[in-house]
């Protein structure tokens, strides 16, 4: 047993995943990311790709929702009062 694992096992103490479980998991992950998502079942993806393309499009996600955000608020500066506030509680919802 390598020396990662039993470190791994005695620092996880009974909750122990098993390799299944990851495989599920990882399956799980490339079923969630669009380019990945589409690949036929004989297609045999790394798990290393999937994590790594799981961590760009997360990336990607956090740009998109600080762009957007942006953008929100300069529009919710540019409208009148009353606007901004209906938009407001829109979002609040």
């Amino acid at each position: 047993m390598s020396g990662r694992r039993s470190r791994s096992r005695q620092s996880s103490g009974t909750s122990r995943i098993s390799e299944d479980q990851i495989n599920d998991l990882i399956i799980k992950l490339q079923q969630l990311l669009p380019e990945l998502r589409d690949s036929r079942r004989s297609d045999k993806v790394s798990a290393a790709r999937v994590l790594q393309d799981t961590c760009n499009y997360i990336r990607n996600l956090h740009r998109e929702v600080d762009d957007l955000s942006e953008r929100l608020s300069e529009l919710l500066a540019n409208t009148d009062t009353a606007q901004a506030a209906l938009i407001r509680s829109l979002l609040t919802q």
